[in-house]
Formats: C-alpha cells, sequence, structure tokens
C-alpha cells in the first residue's frame, strides 16, 4: 500500500471519505483501478464473481490495514459494500453478469437513492414512484432523492419507489438500477457549511428503468432495501473506525503542539474517546460473527447510534484543543482546516442515516421488544 501511494497517488494519503468527499476525485476514480490490478477490490466477494473469498477475519484485516496506511475514501465503496453485496445474494445471474464486472475493476461507480425530503429517517414514506410501461416493460421513474452522495461522479444509481399507487409505508415498493447518464435525471449539488457539495438532490422526471433492472420482485422493493442496509454496517466499519483513529491522532498531535495536553479535562476527553473507539472496534467484531445475508442483527441495531454520538464529540473535542485559533479561517494550515471540517461534518452524523431519535425507537422496538405504547410511556 506505502508502495503505491507515492507519485501520482501521493495527495491521496488520507483523504476522501464522508466530509471529504471532494477530494480528488478523478484521481480517487483512478486508485480503484489501481486496487482492481491488483485484486484488492471486492476482496470479500466470492472468486465466482471476481472477488478473492477472504474470510471475515482476514477482511477485517485487510480494511484496517489499508485505513491504517492512509489508503483514501473509496470511490467504490457504494458499489463494492453495498450494491454489488445485495445483487450476489438477491439479483439474478443476468444482473451479476452485467453489473459486478464494472464495479470489480473500479469502472463503474454507484450512488444510493433512498432518501427523500419527506423520507429521511422514515424511509418507508417515500413517494418517488414507478410506472410500468406496458408497451416496452420498463419503469417510468418520477420524484425526488436528497443527500445523495457523489450522485455527480456515479454512472449508477439504485432507487427505492412506490409501484403500488395505493400503498402505504414499507409495502408495494420497488427496487431499481438506473443510469444517470439519460433524459429525465437532473442531478444538483447540496453545498454544506464546511464549503463541500458532496451530497446531492436527483430529481426523476420521467426517467426510465429497465425491466431486467429491478431487484426481487415488483413490491419486495422494502425487503431488498432493508439487506443492503445490512451490509453497509458490516466488514467496511472497521475501515471507518481507522479513519476515526487517524482523525483522533491528528486531535491529540495538536494538542501536544499547542500545549492542550496539559489541561486535565482535554486529557480526560481524549482518553475517553480512544476508549469508545475501542469499544467501536468490539461491538464491529461481534457485528461481523453471523450470517452474511445482510440481515440486521442485535449488534447492529446499536452501531450508528454510538458511533455518530462518538464522531460529533470528537469533532467538539477538536475544536476545543484548536481553543481561539479554531476561529481562523483560511488555507494557511492544512491540520487546522481538517480539524474544523471534522467538527463541521460531524454535526450531521446524528441527524443522517437516521435521527438520534429513530435509532433509538429501532432499539427500543426491535431490540428490547418494546410495543410502542410502552415506549412512548417510558
Amino acid at each position: 500500500m506505502h508502495t503505491h501511494l507515492q507519485g501520482e497517488f501521493a495527495p491521496l494519503h488520507h483523504r476522501g471519505g464522508p466530509g471529504d468527499e471532494d477530494a480528488f476525485p478523478a484521481l480517487r476514480k483512478r486508485w480503484e483501478g489501481e486496487l482492481a490490478k491488483g485484486g484488492w477490490t471486492c476482496v470479500g466477494w466470492p472468486t465466482e464473481y471476481g472477488g478473492r473469498g477472504l474470510s471475515i477475519a482476514q477482511q477485517v484485516i485487510f480494511h484496517e490495514e489499508y485505513a491504517r496506511a492512509g489508503g483514501p475514501g473509496r470511490m467504490g465503496h457504494i458499489g463494492e459494500g453495498l450494491i454489488g453485496p445485495t445483487l450476489i445474494a438477491h439479483g439474478t445471474e443476468d444482473q451479476k453478469r452485467r453489473f459486478l464486472p464494472g464495479i470489480r475493476d473500479g469502472s463503474t461507480f454507484w450512488c444510493q437513492g433512498y432518501s427523500e425530503p419527506n423520507a429521511g429517517s422514515d424511509l418507508a414514506n417515500v413517494q418517488t414512484r414507478a410506472v410500468q410501461d406496458g408497451a416496452s416493460g420498463d419503469w417510468i421513474v418520477h420524484g425526488q432523492k436528497v443527500w445523495t452522495s457523489l450522485a455527480h461522479e456515479s454512472d449508477w444509481i439504485f432507487v427505492l419507489a412506490r409501484c403500488d399507487a395505493g400503498s402505504r409505508g414499507n409495502r408495494g415498493l420497488i427496487f431499481l438500477l438506473m443510469p444517470l447518464k439519460q433524459p429525465g435525471i437532473d442531478i444538483r449539488p447540496i453545498r454544506q457549511i464546511s464549503g463541500s457539495a458532496e451530497f446531492n438532490e436527483v430529481f426523476f422526471d420521467g426517467a426510465r428503468a429497465k425491466a431486467a433492472d429491478v431487484v426481487g420482485a415488483p413490491g419486495e422493493g422494502w425487503k431488498i432495501a432493508m439487506a443492503l442496509l445490512g451490509f453497509e454496517r458490516g466488514l467496511s466499519t472497521l475501515g471507518q473506525q481507522m479513519h476515526f483513529r487517524h482523525e483522533l491522532d491528528m486531535v491529540i498531535a495538536a494538542a501536544r503542539a499547542n500545549g492542550a495536553l496539559r489541561n486535565p479535562a482535554i486529557k480526560r476527553r481524549l482518553a475517553t474517546a480512544w476508549a469508545g473507539l475501542r469499544t467501536m472496534r468490539y461491538n464491529a467484531l461481534r457485528m461481523l460473527s453471523g450470517n452474511d445475508d445482510g440481515q440486521l442483527r442485535g449488534e447492529m441495531l446499536i452501531y450508528k447510534y454510538y458511533w455518530s454520538n462518538w464522531h460529533r464529540q470528537l469533532g467538539e473535542l477538536a475544536m476545543d484543543v484548536l481553543g481561539a485559533e479554531g476561529n481562523l479561517l483560511g488555507a494557511d494550515d492544512a491540520r487546522r482546516a481538517r480539524l474544523q471540517g471534522l467538527f463541521l461534518f460531524s454535526r450531521a452524523d446524528t441527524i443522517y442515516a437516521g435521527t438520534n431519535e429513530i435509532q433509538l425507537n429501532i432499539i427500543a422496538e426491535r431490540g428490547l421488544g418494546m410495543p410502542k405504547e410502552a415506549r412512548v410511556q417510558a
């Protein structure tokens, strides 16, 4: 890894990932091809689909060492970690043949069309609609998705839409694979407080998905969507944690450099952050001890709630370590800018991918078995 993160790829060291997706997107796409040449994409996929068929333990080692070496945030993460395993588990042989090779060789990039203005944490409230064309069999899609990471850099999007006009909640949904470069799709960047624009709104106005690009059957969209979310809380979480470790190391280095480490309160918070990161790792290992079918297990229910709060607190700690210097803007100090970016982006961690309140409801209902009535009274 260190050998390849040199020359052309030297700027990618510890760059990319949430909050830093604007960093070198074209170069990071070339990096995906470089990884693929060595067979280091899709390492956990079965060998018959081009992967290495690595065991869980071997994949843990790879993801942790990749991040430890400073490997950049993966432009192919959504393809490799989400839609690829979903197609392997639930796709047709034709879908696997057409889509998996492009993910594996780093030439096709995907984004996720789940959230909508009125269907974020309440994903079952999606209103984007799909109507089948009786002549061609295609599905005609109208609606809007929001907070779509890297849509402007992607080739395909998987979309959860409503195919039964009279349905409500998680019934009557369809899971579609759609090319982004077609008439009827408009991608609009969302500029964030940090200045980056890795998220987008995606508007569908008569865009088409082929009949052969439905995963599962019409009406089974919720089942496929939930299986995909199970894969989202899979092995890549170990790489995420190594990225967190790098951020924690940056905060510690800043505290050493400006003397904040002599403050007992700062020192205590840094120790608490380190302990929290270890707790996260052990829970991730528990998560990975089950089946590989993408089904959510008890350990997974607490993961998002825990890491998002931990990361937000790390951002706050970073600003407290910087002190008055954290109010300065400018590119004169790269470490300060990175820590400011950590603070600004992590404010959203407890909102996106399910708010804290929604996460606690899920833990209460699915983890503790509390009915809604009991949860409200509690």
